[in-house]
């Protein structure tokens, strides 16, 4: 998602939380946007990849964004542009809200991943250690359970392999025992006091690295099911596009960018047959996506400008002409 410099400590609105949209021209050209086509935008965030389809949109142009975090889609209903249309809704439902619009294809689709730096930067959302704020961290505030719920409840194996899986932390077991040892004194209700709890557990940690980075982003993953969504929607992604549309997806962490490598890869192999079969390679069907060149990562200049890019990956990908295939 969009990521930008963190602010100081403290209680800020809205309008104070400073943005910076990563990969945005790579992503956005990567799109190939026709004046006239339809396009969506699957995590609007702030939206500075949806204002600048807006602007290489001709008069008869759409875009189609989605976000479920409702300050998200707020700041998307400013936006005053009849080609423009926001939806409240992760992108797990995207093949729904298409056929709520009567839109059977579009020519394009963008996702960019994870959490957006207000999101981050809003101590209220509890998505950060730097902030004492509550432990919230959902994606989609009107619905669903807070991680100080979470925490209160979980078994401990589960906690742990929530850590190992989601946080790929080595000493996940030792945090999961430390977490529920802490619970038995006080219920775990802030992001400092998990914060304190993790650190304690942590023996070692890379350098500049806070110790409960790993734990925090593991907590958050899953509570949002954001690996289970992205697996959800990249088929969609390929279903609603039309022959030459596009798909790009920015991730932000290795677990993401391996999901969407690999399904990439698989569908722009298509039907695997036993090795040694008789069959021309014209009539083998083709993959369903063709891979468009190599992983896309921020330049020198943008990681330099704003650090929290430095991990992003941009990934694309073309539908092909077969509608079978």
């Amino acid at each position: 998602m969009s990521v930008g410099e963190p602010r100081a400590p403290g209680l800020q609105q809205e309008s104070e939380l400073v943005h910076e949209t990563v990969l945005l021209h790579e992503a956005v050209d990567a799109l190939q946007i026709k004046a006239g086509g339809i396009y969506v935008d699957g995590t609007f965030g702030r939206g500075g990849h949806s204002r600048l389809i807006l602007q290489k949109l001709g008069a008869d142009g759409r875009l189609i964004a989605l976000d479920k975090d409702p300050a998200a889609v707020a700041v998307g209903r400013e936006i005053g542009d009849k080609r423009f249309h926001m939806v409240h809704s992760g992108f797990e439902h995207l093949a729904d809200v298409l056929r709520g619009l009567s839109v059977e294809r579009v020519d394009g689709v963008l996702l960019d991943l994870g959490v957006s730096s207000p999101q981050l930067d809003d101590a209220q959302r509890g998505f950060s250690f730097r902030f004492d704020a509550p432990l919230d961290m959902r994606m989609d505030t009107s619905s669903g359970m807070t991680a100080a719920q979470w925490l209160e409840s979980v078994d401990e194996g589960l906690l742990g392999e929530v850590i190992r899986d989601y946080g790929e932390e080595r000493f996940a077991k030792q945090i999961a025992r430390a977490l529920v040892a802490a619970r038995k004194e006080q219920p775990i209700l802030t992001t400092r006091q998990l914060g304190e709890v993790v650190a304690k557990a942590v023996r070692t940690r890379e350098p500049g690295k806070n110790p409960a980075t790993r734990t925090f982003q593991a907590i958050r993953i899953y509570l949002n099911r954001e690996l289970e969504e992205l697996a959800h929607i990249l088929p969609q992604c390929v279903d609603c596009l039309k022959p030459g549309g596009r798909l790009a997806v920015i991730s932000f962490h290795s677990l993401e960018d391996r999901i969407v490598k690999r399904f990439m890869r698989d569908m722009a192999q298509g039907d695997k047959f036993p090795h040694g079969l008789p069959i021309r390679a014209a009539d083998i069907p083709q993959g369903r996506l063709k891979v468009i060149g190599k992983a896309v990562m921020p330049s020198p200049q943008e990681t330099e400008i704003n650090p929290r890019a430095r991990s992003a990956v941009l990934r694309i990908a073309e539908r092909s002409g077969s509608e079978s295939g």
